[in-house]
Parts: structure tokens; sequence; C-alpha cells
């Protein structure tokens, strides 16, 4: 009896193995269908580009865990939490996202992973018995896995929130939150709350910046606002708050007879600085709803930033053409991209020849359908304008005339959204 249950664990284990090796393969293809059921299924992890991409990556980095502890057989108390998922915790925290959407994440990603497993095990022709017991050691050590690391990731989060909560800048974060949420608030009250003008023009930014060394971001990202502000602001100080630890909010007031022109000045210090960090901006709007409006209007700016990998400015403004668009289409890039491929066919690929293309497409456009003034634009000669937007009409497919404006929308969605919106030849 003995012989024979040291078989079927050892044919078991076999089994095991083999699964967990296939998948490997195909980490990819699972860590994005994991992620998709996810934001999915949970609204608050999809309401930030910048914590999606590290979704991403922390699903990447607990999937590996599990894979590497069940094929090598390595006891759960021998292995360290990835630092991935306890930084998102600590972000999440931040955040003032719930941690029960945190365990929930978990839940439903282990849900997805197993599902993948088990189709695997579908596809191994075994009988009844073997099946059985091969489903039994993945759903347990999976599941084990999944106990021992939501209890990390929580003791992080909680860690990390009771000392986001103890900052002397929290308090009036969490009155800023609630204010932007809406509803009827007493403007001259809420002045008083928040220490801010709100009957004053508003212009909202939003700064984020890469990691430090230092392990000081938050600082640095108050200086330099601060710094901003006094350059391009009225006598009234500025309004900070600190989104996460790499990220934060602001708004800079002005009296309300006049209508700030401050974008060139902010790019003139953003890039005078060389550890400068990444600066959305919004339109300068008055009053309550100005204020809520205008850092929407940043934020909608800084996704277009964040989904362009390639973009190489530092400062993106939402007053700039088509970048509010560009933010509302982005936020459902899967759907973006298909529409794109769509309306511009084969010249939306991601190619150099095609980039130029698209260039000379767009610019030719963009100056009413003139060869001459695209020329003089582009620098180029005028038959190589032509020659280009002869090429692009090709490789699209069809003419342009009949949906010239779909066309056009498509073009500027590209030079935003980069290879977020492209496809693979």
């Amino acid at each position: 009896m003995a012989d024979s249950d040291q078989k079927r664990d050892a044919s078991a284990n076999a089994t095991v193995v083999e699964i967990i090796g296939r998948l490997q393969e195909r980490l990819v293809e699972v860590t994005a269908r994991t992620k998709r059921v996810l934001v999915g299924e949970i609204a608050e992890l999809r309401e930030d580009p910048q914590l999606m991409a590290m979704l991403s990556d922390t699903v990447t980095a607990n999937i590996e865990t599990i894979f590497a502890a069940i094929r090598n057989g390595i006891p759960l108390n021998q292995i360290e939490p990835p630092s991935l998922a306890l930084e998102y915790a600590r972000r999440l925290a931040q955040r003032d996202i719930p941690a029960n959407v945190l365990v929930r994440a978990y839940r439903i990603g282990h849900q997805t992973v197993l599902e993948t497993m088990l189709s695997e095990i579908r596809k191994c022709g075994l009988d009844a018995e073997s099946a059985l017991d091969v489903t039994d050691r993945l759903t347990a050590d999976t599941f084990d896995y999944i106990d021992w690391i939501s209890q990390r990731v929580i003791t992080t989060y909680h860690d990390e929130r009771d000392r986001w909560h103890g900052s002397r800048n929290y308090v009036r974060a969490s009155h800023v939150r609630d204010l932007l949420e809406g509803g009827d608030n007493d403007i001259d009250a809420m002045t008083m709350l928040i220490q801010y003008p709100l009957r004053r023009v508003h212009l909202a930014l939003v700064a984020w910046c890469d990691e430090s060394p230092a392990g000081n971001e938050t600082v640095l990202l108050e200086q330099f606002i601060q710094r901003l502000a006094a350059s391009v602001g009225d006598r009234e100080a500025c309004l900070y708050i600190p989104a996460d630890r790499l990220t934060a909010w602001a708004w800079i007031p002005f009296p309300i007879d006049k209508s700030p022109d401050a974008s060139a000045r902010i790019r003139e210090i953003v890039a005078a600085a060389d550890d400068s960090p990444f600066v959305s901006i919004g339109r300068p709007l008055a009053g309550l709803a100005g204020f809520r409006r205008s850092h929407q209007q940043a934020l909608e700016a800084r996704s277009v930033a964040l989904n362009n990998h390639a973009r190489a400015d530092r400062v993106i403004e939402a007053g700039d053409p088509g970048i509010l668009l560009a933010g509302l289409l982005g936020e459902n890039v899967e759907t973006a991209r298909r529409w794109v491929r769509e309306v511009l066919g084969p010249l939306a690929s991601i190619t150099e020849q095609d980039d130029r293309l698209r260039e000379t497409l767009r610019t030719f456009l963009r100056t009413g359908s003139s060869f001459k003034a695209s020329a003089a634009e582009l620098h180029l000669h005028f038959n190589t304008v032509r020659y280009r937007v002869g090429r692009a009409v090709q490789r699209r497919g069809r003419a342009i005339d009949d949906d010239r404006l779909d066309v056009e929308v498509a073009l500027l969605l590209c030079q935003l959204l980069g290879d977020t919106v492209l496809s693979e030849r």
C-alpha cells in the first residue's frame, strides 16, 4: 500500500512539474489574463495608469514566485515575499484604497491562475484518480501561497497606512479628497479647513518621479512644487497634497480677474532642473468647480504621458490639442488600439517607416491638405511629401476622403499614446 501511495505521489509530482513548466513558458499570457480579470472585476485597480503598470509587475512577481516554489519543492517558510508585492500594498495604502481591495485582488488572482492550471490538467489525458491527485496538489499549494502572501501584504498595508496617516499632510489631504469627490460644500469653511483660497482661479498640477536612492521622493516633490509655485504664482501659497510616495497633486491660485499663462515658465523651470519630476498641467479654471475640473484634466493629461512610454518631454498640458481626448480614450487601451487599427490598417504598425508616414499624413491633413505647407513645416521637399502621403494612403488600404475625421483622430492618438495603440506588423 505504501509503495502504491509513493508511486501515486511521484506521478502526481511529475505531472505538476510538467504543467508548471508549460505555464512558465506562457508566463506573459498567464499574467496578462490575470491582470485583465483583476481590473475588470475591481474598479479601484484601474483608476491610475502608474498603479496599473505596477499591478502587472506585481502579478508577474507573484506568479513567478509560486511557480518556482512548486516546481522546485521549496517550502513557503524558505522564500521571501516579492518586494513588488509589498511595495504595491504600500502604494494602495498611500492612496487610501481600502484593504479589502487588496484581499479581493489576491483571491480573484488565485482563482484565475487556478483555472488556467485546471485547463492544463485537462490537456494531460489523465485518468480520473490521477487528475484528482494533481488537482488536489495544485489547489493546496496555490491556496497555501495565497494565504501566506495575503497575511504579509496586509500587514505591510496596515503598517504603511498607520505611518502615512501620521504624516503632517494626511489630514489636509483627506479633506481635499473629500472635496474632489463632489457634493455641496461650504466654500468658505473648506477654504479655512484646507488653508487654500477656493474662490480663486486654479491651475492644477500633477507631479511624479522615479524612485530616489535616498528614498526621499515625497520631500523632493514638495520642494519642487513650492519652488515652481513661487516662480509662477501670486502671493498666496499653493496647495500641495502627496497622492503617494512618488506622486503629488498641487494647485496654484491666481486672482479671479487674471487668467494665468504659466505653462511656458513651468517648462523653463522643469528644463533647467536636472532632477525635475514629470509634470502634467490642467487648464486654469475658476471656483470650486474649476478646482475639481483642472485637477481632473491634469490627471487625464498624466495618463497620456504614462501610456506613451517613448515620450521624452517631462511636461504635458491638458490644453494641448487632443490631450484630453487621448486621456479619455487611453482609459481603455485595448479598445483604442482596436479602433486605431480599424481606421488606419497596416499604417498603424510599429515600424520607423510607418511612423514617418503617419507624421507626414498627420501634418498634411492638419495644414488643409497642402503639400507646400506640409513640406515647409516638415523641412522636406514638396515631392517627398507627395510621395509619403500617397504611400501612407496605400498602407492604409483605402482613400481618406470619406472618413477624414476618423483618420485625423487616429493619427493624433498614435502621436500622443505611441506604441500603446500601435500594432505589431
